[in-house]
């Protein structure tokens, strides 16, 4: 990492988390839709160069030598779930209690595994990338959907009836299919009256706008970048 840059980032925005990352969704985009959902505003440092990777971790601020990492309240946060969970309380979106941290993380589980399907996807051959269509097609019909569908029938939000993290990636995984499979809620009316809810909401609405942190569907430049920074 140029350490002139970093050190611009981090004296000039000291109150706003930095993110360190590729120039694209990835692993994370959760933590941008996170921290958009919250209100915060945030810097990131695009990794470009294998430079700047392997000076993150001679720093010693990769804990298993992986991206994402957030700068945050002094920290290097590491390791995509404790990120989110770790925003997530801080920006209470968590539950009021055990029990419903316990549905939120259960609920989120199950939206990340489907997301990634199609963090993958770009990374994959023709014939690659049309097997998996179909197969996030599969699971989001028959596996994911349908358990959101039910926990939304007689409430606007999953755990508590109040606007969590859970929501938060439950919006991002429905917008995320929906690039692959335009109609895939025809047959999920309960989640179609969430997107439209979820997508008035001011953060949510501010995060969705054109020019906004929100990645656009990853292109050949960042499959490129990720390769050749990560040796893949």
């Amino acid at each position: 990492m140029e350490k002139g840059l970093r050190h611009k980032v981090t004296n000039t925005m000291a109150e706003k988390p930095v993110l360190y990352y590729f120039n694209g969704r990835g692993r994370m985009e959760s933590i941008r839709w996170l921290l958009g959902a919250a209100g915060i505003e945030f810097e990131e440092v695009y990794l470009e160069k294998r430079e700047q990777y392997e000076q993150l971790i001679k720093e010693g601020r990769l804990m298993f030598g992986q991206v994402p990492l957030v700068e945050m309240d002094g920290m290097n946060l590491t390791q995509t779930h404790p990120i989110l969970s770790y925003i997530a309380a801080k920006y209470n979106l968590y539950g009021k209690d055990p029990k419903e941290r316990y549905e939120i993380d259960r609920y989120a589980d199950g939206t990340i595994d489907l997301m990634g399907l199609g963090l993958a996807y770009p990374f994959l051959d023709d014939a690659g990338k049309e097997k998996q269509k179909g197969l996030i097609k599969e699971r989001a019909t028959n596996k994911y959907f349908p358990v959101y569908e039910t926990a939304l029938k007689d409430k606007d939000y999953l755990v508590g009836n109040k606007f969590s993290w859970a929501d938060i990636q439950l919006m991002e995984a429905i917008l995320m299919v929906e690039e692959f499979h335009s109609d895939i809620l025809s047959c999920f009316p309960q989640l179609q009256a969430f997107k439209e809810r979820t997508k008035k909401m001011p953060t949510i609405a501010k995060f969705l706008l054109p020019g906004s942190p929100k990645k656009p569907f990853p292109d050949d430049k960042y499959v490129a970048t990720v390769k050749a920074v990560l040796k893949m």
